[in-house]
């Protein structure tokens, strides 16, 4: 099960610095970070260690399996990411 990041990120780079499997995208350093509407799991990359869920300041991560209904198509939106943008 990975983590998903749902509508409510504000694109705070915190659970970036925290992940140990660098699977949160875009980061600080790589191009789009300043225009990112909201950060992105890579569901292929994620440990599930949970380490971005404690430092989210709006708690909008969630586990896969724990989404809020209104925030369900964030595990697709995650997804898409990665496929769209050359990281799958």
């Amino acid at each position: 099960m990975a983590f998903v990041i749902t509508g409510t990120c504000v694109a705070d780079y915190s659970c970036v610095e925290v992940c140990p499997s660098n699977c949160i995208h875009p980061g600080p350093e790589e191009p789009g970070f300043e225009q990112a509407e909201q950060l992105y799991i890579d569901p292929h990359e994620c440990i599930d260690c949970d380490a971005c869920l404690e430092v989210c300041p709006v708690d909008a991560i969630f586990p896969a399996d724990d989404i809020p209904a209104q925030w369900q198509h964030y595990t697709q939106v995650n997804a898409d990411y990665f496929r769209s943008d050359g990281h799958d």
